[in-house]
């Protein structure tokens, strides 16, 4: 990896480090904020804050975002955006249920914006949630911050002169979209993608290892050599970037599944570093190399 990238990573990874900080550190890591905007083609640009990376595209039709982070960010978020647009902000999509991706919900909702999502991230979000790998218990969301419109295979908008297609997979959660912005050649991955760092996947909400290579072979598939990827956490990416993150993706899971067949436990898999190929360019960055392999074993073993 490339010093200037490592660099990046390096003051990206509280982004997606607030799924698993305490209140306290959080509010700490919050403080004078400055939420970065990034051109990614005309008229669809990246925000990159705390929590995971918001998509815009704006327009004469007004203001579509694909997620919102936090909260106590929106203020912040609001005054990026006025700062590329004065149009009304009139739809966010959610691109799965997780908290640094949804909680500003309400406050863009009591704003006048349309909250979409694929049905299972209302579901999720209508009741308590349990994060197994995190061993963390997320309440309810409020009525105002659900989902108003679900969709169940896909759905596309047309605004600001551009089409926009969004489309489930299961891979990081059960209910992921990856939204493609089809005139501008960029597509949204949430957290389907983690660019430079090994991916948390939520196994106790539907993930998987193989989803997240199904997926992200779908997504190789549809894609050129010019086509923008913005990641869920992490700094935008390309084709290049996304075959490489493939190729980790399928030698973990390969590693571990080979020392699984040879019939070692949790621990013995972890101890034999099966990520250890791979831990110079992914490793470090916010899931460690163990962590990682704990929640590949957890979904193989399963799965055996």
């Amino acid at each position: 990896m490339k010093p200037s990238v490592r660099a990046c990573l390096a003051a990206l990874a509280l982004s997606a480090a607030p799924l698993a900080l305490a209140p306290s550190v959080f509010a700490q890591a919050t403080e004078d904020l400055q939420v970065e905007v990034v051109e990614v083609a005309s008229g669809v640009y990246m925000l990159v804050g705390r929590g995971g990376n918001i998509g815009v595209s704006l327009g004469v039709d007004g203001v579509f975002l694909v997620d919102d982070q936090y909260a106590v960010l929106s203020d912040e978020i609001i005054a990026a955006i006025r700062a590329i647009s004065d149009g009304p902000i009139r739809f966010v999509l959610n691109t799965h249920w997780h908290r640094d991706h949804v909680d500003g919900n309400e406050n863009l909702s009591a704003a006048g914006a349309l909250i979409i999502a694929h049905q299972k991230v209302r579901e999720r979000m209508s009741v308590e949630q349990y994060i197994e790998a995190l061993d963390r218990r997320v309440p309810p969301a409020p009525e105002r911050a659900l989902p108003a419109v679900t969709f169940g295979e896909s759905v596309t908008f047309h605004l600001n002169d551009e089409e926009i297609h969004v489309f489930h997979v299961n891979a990081h959660t059960d209910g992921d979209a990856i939204v493609h912005f089809r005139k501008g050649n960029v597509l949204h991955m949430g957290d389907v993608h983690f660019s430079g760092m090994y991916p948390f996947i939520d196994v106790s909400s539907g993930g998987s290892i193989d989803g997240m290579i199904g997926a992200v072979e779908m997504v190789l598939a549809m894609i050129d050599d010019e086509t923008k990827v913005i990641p869920g956490h992490g700094p935008l990416s390309d084709k290049t970037d996304l075959q490489e993150y493939r190729d980790m993706l399928v030698g973990v899971r390969d590693a571990v599944a080979e020392q699984i067949a040879m019939g070692k436990d949790r621990d013995a898999v972890i101890a034999a570093k099966p990520t250890a190929a791979f831990d110079p360019e992914w490793g470090g960055v916010w899931l460690s190399p163990d962590q990682f392999t704990a929640i590949v074993f957890s979904d193989l073993a399963r799965k055996r």
